[in-house]
């Protein structure tokens, strides 16, 4: 595997000369280590290795068996522990940058098949007609029941202009249908922003990307050099699936004071137990400060944050800092609750496990993960009813997730929408509806967002839709004084 790995050398050594282990322990493996290593199953691991080696019915590359070796150790821990080879941890890193070649989808595993979270706006996946909810059965016509997420994407990714042909399954559908898709970069331009109304502002974030605060700082900019007085603005992170923790800390400070804590995270080793803070250092370490031409209006005008069951991660954390801090109300569903933390360990120059190392934790220390943010006026996506959303998976009905805090392990996956029914209510009225345009004019959470700012009915989602008169604007809680701080290092 190119460079030698230290975490891996007993592995490898014992492994690849098919004898007994030669155990030398690197410091960086022994770290947090409180018990001895399994001698016994590592030997177990050299004995297979050994017999396909010279059993298996074709011969099979030392190089491949050791990957998938890895890959599957990763990848039995959780759904975001991930091995990246070459290829992978490439595309990774063009993902962040805001560019890849595929079709435009973000996934999650369910039941051995690849689960549609959200196609991306103006992707050839968006624009075949896949939905929120859909199921890929085959990719193509390769069944990809007991395909890992990672080896499913895989297969996705490719040149731009070839063609890759998918399976989906629908719930209320008889039958699968066959769609082929066409590979283009997706570059992705993660913030939106437009006049929904005269005063009333609308600023969409799609991910959270490495450019995501100099196009917020840029866009909200040229709304108020020609709207001075907006009188309310309508933060969207509905299907936002997250992606980089300082776009997620440089967004949360341009709404708040400064030095306020914004999230904090938890976990085994020392470096894990962190706090961060609305500071350059988090946001923006190198370069000029993003947010310094940001307008100013934005840390004191009435706010409304909207998400949904597709909000996940870096989204979850903006929401639950703005929600915690009284900056904004936080209006839709429940987000996803994927609330882990993520760290890239390089194992080369070009490959890397992707693995979890802690959990995230809002500024008055709620943790996120399997939670997700309980949003402060529950809105269902139309006027019938909760539309998608009711399809969508959370990351507690995903297989292996890591536990809540408050979750035992060991609990089954659960259905967060609460049954058969509510489901079949929804496809039946999804049939015959155009996807929904966030932002646009049929927009429903967006137009009870305005309603709120503007003092009017909300209509509020189950038990049973009922109305409400919020607190006209000027009611509208500031920033609290910020919690207790967090113990941990600031860096």
């Amino acid at each position: 595997m190119g460079n030698k790995v230290k975490s891996m050398g007993l592995v490898g050594l014992g492994v690849v000369a098919g004898v007994a282990l030669t155990v030398q322990v690197s410091a960086w493996a022994q770290k947090g280590a409180d018990s001895p290593l399994p001698l016994d199953e590592l030997r177990q691991l050299a004995d297979v290795f050994g017999l396909i080696k010279s059993d298996y019915v074709v011969p099979v590359e030392d190089k491949k068996l050791l990957s998938e070796a890895i890959g599957g150790m990763v990848a039995s821990l959780d759904p975001h522990s991930v091995y990246l080879d070459q290829k992978a941890y490439r595309e990774m890193r063009e993902s962040v940058q805001g560019k890849f070649v595929g079709v435009g989808i973000e996934v999650a595993a369910e039941d051995g098949y690849v689960k549609i979270v959200s196609p991306i706006e103006d992707s050839p996946a968006y624009r075949a007609g896949i939905k929120a909810g859909d199921l890929i059965t085959r990719i193509d016509n390769v069944p990809v029941k007991g395909l890992s997420i990672d080896d499913a994407i895989k297969k996705m990714r490719g040149k731009p202009g070839s063609k890759v042909t998918l399976t989906i399954a629908r719930r209320g559908e008889d039958r699968p249908w066959v769609v082929p898709v066409t590979r283009e970069e997706i570059r992705v331009l993660s913030v939106k922003a437009k006049m929904v109304e005269p005063d009333y502002a609308w600023v969409r974030i799609s991910q959270f990307q490495e450019a995501t605060l100099e196009e917020l700082a840029a866009k909200t900019a040229a709304l108020y050099a020609d709207n001075p007085n907006i009188k309310g603005l309508i933060l969207d992170l509905r299907n936002d699936p997250g992606g980089l923790l300082p776009g997620a800390i440089g967004v949360s400070t341009a709404f708040l004071p400064k030095e306020e804590l914004i999230v904090s995270t938890k976990g085994q080793l020392a470096d894990s137990n962190q706090s961060y803070y609305g500071r350059r250092e988090f946001y923006a370490p190198r370069g000029q400060d993003p947010l310094a031409k940001m307008p100013a209006a934005l840390k004191t005008v009435p706010m409304v944050v909207l998400v949904n069951g597709g909000s996940a991660s870096a989204s979850e954390i903006v929401a639950g800092a703005l929600q915690d801090y009284k900056r904004a109300i936080v209006m839709g569903s429940q987000t996803f609750g994927k609330g882990s933390v993520q760290t890239l360990r390089p194992l080369s120059a070009d490959t890397a496990i992707k693995l979890t190392t802690a959990r995230y934790y809002t500024p008055k220390g709620r943790a996120i993960q399997a939670n997700g943010i309980v949003p402060d006026l529950a809105v269902e996506e139309t006027a019938e009813g909760d539309g998608l959303n009711a399809l969508r998976v959370r990351e507690v009905d995903l297989q292996r997730h890591l536990n809540g805090e408050n979750e035992k392990p060991g609990t089954p996956a659960k259905d967060a929408r609460d049954g058969a029914e509510q489901k079949q209510r929804a496809l039946a009225l999804l049939k015959n509806r155009k996807p929904l345009e966030l932002g646009g004019k049929d927009d429903f959470q967006l137009a009870q967002a305005l309603n709120h700012f503007k003092g009017l009915p909300v209509k509020l989602a189950k038990p049973e839709a009922v109305e409400v008169t919020p607190p006209a604007p000027k009611e509208l809680p500031g920033a609290e004084t910020k919690p207790p701080e967090l113990k941990g290092s600031k860096k």
